[in-house]
């Protein structure tokens, strides 16, 4: 028969993880949507500018944290133009335009910024 006996218990841990959690104030969020809307701008194809000119963010708080959304109001007939730049559509004459991968490679780096500050601040406990 084989047994396990466990001594103990996880209060190191969980007080540890607990002050990871309080530690990681990633600032003001506005100043990455800010960010982040600038880099989406600038790298959004231009015809009129309208796709361009319409991203915006929100932030969501909650008691597990906080989201950032990046959003496009740009609709025509229904359909999100950023999101038929960035994956393609087809035409009414049965054609098809290839889509550009904009948003992505424009949105990484803020990612990457809080990520590392988040990784900062947790280093310092």
């Amino acid at each position: 028969m084989i047994s396990f006996r466990q001594k103990g218990d996880f209060s190191k841990l969980t007080r540890y993880l607990e002050r990871v959690r309080e530690a990681v104030h990633l600032g003001n969020l506005d100043k990455y949507g800010k960010m982040g809307v600038d880099a989406l701008k600038s790298a959004t194809p231009v015809d009129s500018g309208k796709t361009a000119d319409s991203w915006y963010y929100e932030i969501e708080n909650s008691k597990d944290g906080a989201t950032i959304s990046f959003n496009n109001s740009n609709i025509n007939r229904g359909v999100n133009i950023a999101i038929i730049l960035q994956y393609g559509h087809a035409t009414g004459t049965g054609g098809w335009v290839e889509g550009r991968d904009y948003i992505n490679p424009a949105i990484q780096p803020i990612f990457d910024e809080i990520a590392e500050k988040a990784w900062e601040e947790t280093r310092r406990l």
